[in-house]
């Protein structure tokens, strides 16, 4: 039976939410806030994620932006009052499936939530590949030519990073932000000192600079 993870700190939205995954066949973990959300994820194996924006340790955007960051890649439906478009975008730039706004109909929060889980399937094991290398998101390990690789945590964010976005030009500051969040104090030449750090480590070619832009992983 599939488990679905619900972060609300409204406790009687919550409970609704609990009874209505249930009544649709789901297992379900509730929690009210982002540290209960991030101890959840390290402990269960969930098919998806239902967040609150508004959460009281935490916005629910920081909570997004940093398990993807950490390489998790299970389905998440954003759930909030903020309706404006710039806040949508926003939330799906930070790696939602999909966006529901409150109030809603149940009805069409789960037919979204089935419809992320069928989209997000394919990436269920946590695995990215590109050739003979092979990274596991949810383990931090790498591989390339089925030897193990010894990557620091931001040498693997960074080209985990990479290769979600494999054939795209990715800049410099949606690097820094994906390796080390959005307000940290970071040397301006950090990432250019990773990507020479992981071209020691693997064929010089398969990180691509784009001068004066940022780098790209070819399709």
């Amino acid at each position: 039976m599939p488990s679905i993870l619900v972060v609300e700190d409204d406790a009687s939205l919550r409970h609704g939410l609990e009874r209505a995954l249930t009544q649709a066949k789901y297992e379900t973990v509730s929690v009210a806030d982002a540290g209960e959300a991030r101890a959840a994820l390290a402990t269960h194996d969930f098919a998806g994620v239902v967040l609150d924006l508004s959460l009281p340790d935490q916005d629910g955007l920081a909570l997004l932006k940093g398990i993807r960051r950490e390489g998790y890649t299970v389905p998440v439906v954003i759930l909030t009052a903020r309706d404006a478009l710039d806040a949508r975008v926003d939330g799906l730039d930070a790696g939602a499936d999909d966006y529901v706004l409150k109030p809603f109909a149940l009805q069409e929060l789960l037919a979204r939530l089935r419809a992320a889980m069928r989209r997000g399937a394919g990436q269920a094991s946590g695995r990215l590949t590109h050739g003979d290398l092979e990274l596991n998101t949810e383990a931090w390990q790498a591989w390339f030519k089925g030897r193990p690789l010894d990557l620091s945590r931001r040498q693997f964010a960074l080209l985990a990073e990479l290769l979600r976005h494999e054939g795209r030009v990715l800049t410099y500051d949606h690097l820094e932000a994906s390796v080390y969040g959005w307000n940290s104090d970071i040397e301006s030449n950090a990432i250019q000192v990773h990507v020479h750090s992981l071209r020691r480590k693997l064929p010089a070619d398969l990180i691509k600079t784009v001068r004066g832009v940022g780098y790209m992983v070819p399709a």
